[in-house]
C-alpha cells in the first residue's frame, strides 16, 4: 500500500490480482463442474424406501397393536424418520468429497470412543443379551452402524495418503489391520458378531479396490478364520447359534425357533404370495419379523416373485453405485462410493442369507426395510454422500452441428 493507504496500481498490483482473479475462475469453475446428482441412483433409492416402509406397516401392526395398542405404532415412527431420510439425503448430496476427507479422522476417533463406551453404559442387554445402543430417549442409537461408515472414510482417507505405496506391507496391510483390529476388539466387548464380520469383509474389499496386493489377503484369511474358530468356539452365544444353523429341529423351541418361523413364513408364501398384509407369521409366530426377519415377511406376502423384484432392485442400486464409482472424477470419491455401495451390497446378502438360514443367524438387517429409525437416517446419509459424488462425474461433451465441442 501506500502512504494513503491505498492498494499499489500498476505492474505491483498485477501479480496479487491476477492471483486472486485465477482463484475465483477455478471456483466458479468448480462450482459449475459440480452438477445434479445422479437420477438413476436417487430413483432407485426412493422405490426401495417406499416398499419398505410399506412392508414395516405390514410386518408390524400384529406387534404394534398387542404391545403398543396401536396397529400403526411402528409404521408412523418410521414414516417419520423415512421422510426426515429424505431431507438427511438431501442435505449430504450437497457435502463435498474435500470436507469429507477433512473429517474421516476425527469421525474415527468419536466413533472409538462411543464403541468403548457402549458395553458399560449402553442398553440391549435384556433384549439381545448385548449392549449396543444408546439410549437417547426418543430413540436408540447403535454405534456400530455408525461404525461401518466411519470406516469407510476412514480408509479412502488412508488410501489416498499411501497411493503406490499400498503394494507394501508396511502401508497397505498394517495401518488398516489396526484400525480394523481395534474397530472389531471393542465390536466384540457388546459383543456385536455380525457388525464385526461385516467391518472385516468391508475393510478387505477397501483394502482390495486400494491396491493391496492379494498374497497379504491369502495370509489375513487364514488369520481371520482362526480368530474366528476361537471366538465361535469360546462364546457360548456363537456356538449355540452355529448348532442351531446345522439343526434348528434339535432345539425348535429356542434356538431353532426364528429360523423355523421364517422357513415356514419363505415356503408358504409360495410363487405369488398370500398377498400384502395376509401374512400368518407375524401373529406373533416369528420374533423380529418387522426387524432383521422382515424379508420372510415379505416372501409369504409377496411369494417368490415379490421377493425377486425387490431383490432386482438391490441389485440396480448396487451395480449403479459401483457404475458411479468406476466413473468418479478422483480416487477418493470411487473409493467412498465403493465402500458405501459394498456396505449395501454386504447387508442385503448377509440378511437373505440368514432368513434362508444359508449362513448362522445374526443380527443384520436389510437396509430400507428393517424398522430402525436411525440406521435408516445413516443408510440414507450414506445414499446421499454417493450422490453427492456423483455430482462431480465429468458431462459428457456434446457436439452441436457444425461438429464444434459445446
Amino acid at each position: 500500500m501506500d502512504k494513503y493507504g491505498s492498494e499499489p496500481v500498476g505492474a505491483a498490483a498485477e501479480p496479487a490480482y491476477a492471483q486472486r482473479e485465477l482463484r475465483n475462475r477455478v471456483q466458479e469453475s468448480r462450482a459449475v463442474e459440480r452438477g445434479a446428482f445422479d437420477l438413476p441412483f436417487f430413483l432407485l433409492t426412493m422405490i426401495i424406501l417406499v416398499i419398505g416402509v410399506v412392508m414395516v406397516l405390514s410386518a408390524s401392526f400384529a406387534r404394534a397393536y398387542y404391545y403398543e395398542g396401536d396397529a400403526t405404532y411402528y409404521f408412523f415412527r418410521q414414516l417419520g424418520f423415512a421422510l426426515l431420510g429424505v431431507i438427511v439425503l438431501l442435505v449430504a448430496s450437497h457435502i463435498t468429497p474435500a470436507f469429507l476427507r477433512r473429517i474421516s479422522v476425527p469421525a474415527m476417533l468419536v466413533t472409538l470412543l462411543m464403541l468403548a463406551l457402549v458395553p458399560f453404559i449402553g442398553t440391549g442387554a435384556q433384549e439381545v443379551g448385548a449392549n449396543r445402543w444408546f439410549d437417547l430417549g426418543f430413540t436408540t442409537f447403535q454405534p456400530s452402524e455408525f461404525a461401518k461408515l466411519t470406516v469407510i472414510l476412514m480408509f479412502a482417507t488412508m488410501i489416498c495418503v499411501y497411493k503406490d505405496q499400498m503394494k507394501t506391507f508396511k502401508y497397505g496391510v498394517l495401518p488398516f489391520a489396526i484400525v480394523i483390529a481395534v474397530t472389531v476388539g471393542l465390536l466384540l466387548l457388546e459383543p456385536h458378531l455380525s457388525a464385526s464380520v461385516i467391518i472385516i469383509a468391508l475393510g478387505a474389499i477397501m483394502m482390495w479396490a486400494g491396491g493391496t496386493r492379494w498374497q497379504y489377503f491369502a495370509v489375513g484369511g487364514g488369520v481371520v478364520a482362526g480368530v474366528g474358530y476361537l471366538v465361535v468356539t469360546k462364546m457360548a452365544y456363537a456356538s449355540s447359534r452355529i448348532t442351531a444353523w446345522l439343526d434348528p429341529w434339535s432345539d425348535p423351541l429356542d434356538t431353532g425357533l426364528q429360523t423355523i418361523q421364517s422357513l415356514y413364513a419363505i415356503g408358504s408364501g409360495g410363487l405369488l404370495g398370500l398377498g400384502l398384509g395376509q401374512g400368518r407369521q407375524k401373529y406373533m409366530y416369528l420374533p423380529e419379523e418387522h426387524n432383521d426377519f422382515i424379508f420372510s415377511i415379505v416372501c409369504e406376502e409377496l411369494g417368490f416373485v415379490g421377493a425377486l423384484l425387490i431383490l432386482v432392485l438391490f441389485a440396480l442400486l448396487i451395480i449403479r453405485g459401483y457404475w458411479l464409482a468406476l466413473h468418479a472424477r478422483d480416487r477418493f470419491g470411487a473409493l467412498v462410493i465403493t465402500g458405501i455401495t459394498s456396505l449395501l451390497a454386504i447387508q442385503v446378502f448377509l440378511n437373505v442369507a440368514v432368513v434362508t438360514n444359508l449362513v448362522p443367524c445374526t443380527g443384520i438387517s436389510l437396509p430400507f426395510f428393517s424398522y430402525g429409525g436411525t440406521a435408516l437416517l445413516l443408510q440414507m446419509a450414506e445414499m446421499g454422500i454417493v450422490l453427492s459424488i456423483s455430482r462431480e462425474i465429468p458431462l459428457r461433451k456434446s457436439k452441436s452441428d457444425d461438429g464444434r465441442e459445446k
